[in-house]
């Protein structure tokens, strides 16, 4: 059964499709693709999908995996968590090789130093060096199995391995947690996406509604004997710097003198 009419029919996919209908939607072609050697675990499958949509990638490919029914088993779309367009359009291939058919430049996540291979990239440093190339290059990560990485012959495939700045004494990560963490970091050498407000902007508090909340602070520390008219020091400058540093908003403004009038109410004086 072709594996976009499989996935399509699986229960749990119907239920995406239900409340996410819409596929993700690029505005120019996916520079990128994650390859996926000897996955054994289907919840990293998807957990892969997911990060990948995330950060605007799409192009996924798996290597010999080992379940048949990976991409439409239910752990995997559950794990995908939205992202079951990645899984439809993914690919399984026999070998490397044909992973790598159309990549013009391929970057395996090898972590064990080696005597001989490729050259080794920062994320930052070498992804940022990598965007910039001229003609574009077509990306591929190359990740190996959970329990043995990449053999050799594949890291020697590559034009470089990746190496992500972990502490020394515990650099272990999980596949997907690999994944998401290169593909946010291409997706920042590339240009990122921007960041979207989740507040409107505050509206800031003029001098002059300043002033008149000091002015009846003013009246209400007066009123309460803690400041002396007679001697009021640099008590009111010094409150007039710190809400400058604050950078009032008006509704704090009104907080302000709604305390000031309590005060006032208190000790008789409206």
């Amino acid at each position: 059964m072709p594996l976009a009419k499989s996935l399509a029919e699986s229960r749990v996919y119907r239920q995406f499709v239900k409340y996410f209908p819409q596929p993700m939607t690029q505005s120019s072609p996916d520079p990128t693709r994650f390859i996926l050697v000897d996955t054994s675990h289907r919840g990293n499958v998807g957990a892969t999908a997911r990060a990948m949509k995330v950060m605007g990638f799409s192009e996924l490919v798996l290597v010999r995996p080992r379940f048949h029914d990976v991409l439409v088993h239910e752990e995997t779309v559950a794990m995908s968590s939205g992202a079951a367009d990645i899984l439809v359009r993914a690919k399984v291939v026999s070998t490397l090789e044909e992973a790598l058919e159309g990549v013009t430049y391929a970057i395996g996540t090898a972590m064990t130093p080696r005597d001989f291979g490729p050259r080794t990239l920062t994320p930052r440093e070498g992804l940022g060096e990598l965007a910039r190339h001229q003609p574009v290059h077509k990306v591929g990560f190359v990740f190996g199995s959970e329990r043995y990485g990449m053999s050799n012959e594949d890291v020697y495939r590559c034009h470089a391995v990746i190496s992500i700045p972990t502490n020394p004494d515990y650099g272990s990560l999980n596949l997907s947690q690999a994944v998401q963490v290169l593909s946010y970091e291409w997706r920042q050498a590339l240009g990122g996406f921007p960041v979207q407000a989740r507040t409107p902007d505050p509206q800031l508090a003029d001098g002059r509604a300043v002033q008149g909340a000091l002015t009846h602070w003013e009246e209400a520390l007066t009123a309460i004997g803690f400041l002396d008219p007679a001697a009021p020091k640099k008590l009111m400058p010094r409150l007039n710097q710190l809400l400058n540093r604050a950078e009032l908003r008006q509704e704090e403004i009104h907080i302000l003198r709604g305390i000031a009038k309590g005060m006032l109410e208190r000790c008789g004086k409206p």
